[in-house]
Order: structure tokens, then C-alpha cells, then sequence
């Protein structure tokens, strides 16, 4: 369950941040709303995962969900290109996510 907790608060953690470019610097009211409310439910999923996992786990998988999500939505939905250092640095992050979660001891 905490890592379903987790997991929650980087996909909604993911939504603000499109929804926050999609708001187009918050003039447009329907993608601002929905910044707002996947901010705040970002945040709450984190503060109850936090309940159970260890801050510097849970907030730097919080942040790597975030980033290699984010990353790949701005490719998929705005065009965006990476270079091959780039990539390389969201592969390493991807597996960094994955060591967490494999060597964590809760």
C-alpha cells in the first residue's frame, strides 16, 4: 500500500506539471484547476506514504517519477527533444528509481 501511496503522488505530481504548461501561465481556467487540485493531491499522497516510507526513499522516488514522467509526456505531447546524454541521464534515473524500490528495506 505505500508504494501504491507513492506511486499515486508521482502520477499526480506528473499531471500538475502538464496541466501547469497546458495552463499557459495560468490564463487558461479549466487546466489551472486541474494544476491546483493534482498539486494538492500530490502532496497529500506524499505525506502518507511518508507515514510508512523513509523520507530520502520516498521523496527522491517522488521526484524521479517526476522527472522521467514529465520527460517523456513533453516528448509524446509537446514535441520535445532530448539529446544522448539526455537519455542517458533519465536511464540512469529510471534505474536509480528501481534500486530504490528493490533495497529498500520497509
Amino acid at each position: 500500500m505505500k508504494w501504491l501511496l507513492l506511486l499515486l503522488a508521482g502520477i499526480f505530481e506528473i499531471a500538475w506539471a502538464i496541466g501547469m504548461k497546458y495552463s499557459n501561465g495560468f490564463t487558461v481556467m479549466l487546466p489551472s484547476i486541474i494544476t491546483a487540485i493534482t498539486y494538492i493531491l500530490s502532496a497529500v499522497f506524499l505525506a502518507l506514504a511518508l507515514k510508512y516510507l523513509p523520507l530520502g526513499v520516498a521523496y527522491v522516488m517522488w521526484v524521479g517519477f517526476g522527472i522521467v514522467g514529465v520527460t517523456l509526456l513533453g516528448i509524446l505531447l509537446f514535441h520535445e527533444k532530448l539529446t544522448i546524454p539526455q537519455t542517458a541521464c533519465i536511464i540512469l534515473m529510471i534505474f536509480a528509481i528501481a534500486g530504490l524500490k528493490l533495497f529498500a528495506k520497509h
